[in-house]
């Protein structure tokens, strides 16, 4: 039996590839500039200093008086021996130390770096253009 061609229909379908590209679109020029500023730092500095004062007493003890403090005075009993028929122990003065705070502002000068920078866009078609020059 001899073969009869049967009519075909051939099916046709499309596909989309997409891809990218790097295209390089311009340059940019970051330049910075270091400045020196003269400022002053300020400071307060504290501080303590002493005040001495001498207190004659002259009076007999019989033992030596103890080291003491009184408020904001750290008092210390000064003792001689006197020679007499008999020896005595006499407190001859008492010193005073009374600590005084201080507070003194300062200003010292100081250098400090500023850095400052600028940016510069290159494009390439500006660049394309000047050398088609």
């Amino acid at each position: 039996m001899p073969q009869v061609d049967q009519p075909k229909i051939e099916l046709v379908e499309e596909t989309v590839s997409i891809d990218t590209e790097r295209v390089m679109t311009g340059r940019v020029r970051v330049a910075t500039q270091t400045e020196f500023v003269e400022e002053f730092a300020h400071a307060s500095l504290g501080g303590e200093r002493v005040e001495v004062t001498r207190v004659p007493v002259g009076q007999e003890v019989t033992a030596v008086p103890q080291t003491r403090v009184e408020g904001d005075v750290t008092i210390i009993p000064v003792l001689e021996e006197i020679v007499v028929v008999e020896k005595r122990l006499m407190l001859v003065e008492e010193i005073r130390i009374r600590k005084l705070a201080t507070i003194e502002d300062v200003s010292v000068p100081v250098t400090l770096r500023k850095q400052r920078a600028t940016v510069e866009r290159r494009d390439i078609e500006a660049r394309n253009e000047e050398t088609s020059r």
